[in-house]
């Protein structure tokens, strides 16, 4: 993605954690940096760990149309962990965000599944995703032309990263 923008481009990241790599990387590389997470300690993280960048304390699941105007969006192992039921008028908000030919850079589950576990990492923790088929429907369905869909096995999980561009 950071090759398609050219430097000074606003990028919104959501669910950023504590900014590294991803912000780390892109602010670093002459990108403009706006990161939101719903965990207050992760954003004090990020703002210690990407001090050029700004972050706010945020839950994606209350965007509002037009919140953001940014060149592109992305998301690492975040939406899944907001009910699949939205995900459809999230993409859209995300749509609202960006001009057109805007790119969205996203992770997303790899199987049509909800669940939860008590003590992931020391927290409660929260899935739900559809299938990869259902994922790419709702990401056109919502505005966006699909770059790149693939399935990435690292690190023993399974996921679907999509590129796409706002049309």
């Amino acid at each position: 993605m950071a090759v398609l923008l050219p430097k000074g481009s606003t990028i919104l990241d959501i669910g950023c954690g504590a900014g590294v790599p991803i912000d780390k990387f892109l602010s670093e590389n002459g990108y403009t940096v706006k990161g939101i997470d719903i965990s207050e300690k992760q954003i004090e993280l990020a703002k210690k760990n990407v001090p050029h960048a700004s972050y706010e304390v945020k839950d994606m699941s209350e965007f509002k149309d037009n919140e953001y105007d940014v060149d592109a969006i992305v998301s690492f192992y975040a939406i899944f962990h907001t009910p699949r039921e939205i995900h459809f008028e999230l993409f859209k908000k995300l749509a609202s965000f960006l001009k057109s030919g805007g790119l969205l850079l996203v992770t997303m589950g790899s199987s049509d599944w909800e669940g939860e576990e008590e003590n992931f990492h020391g927290a409660h923790m929260y899935w739900s995703h559809y299938s990869p088929e259902k994922n790419v429907e709702i990401v056109k369905k919502a505005g966006f032309e699909i770059i790149s869909d693939k399935l990435d096995m690292s690190g023993g999980e399974k996921h679907q990263i999509i590129f796409c561009r706002r049309i």
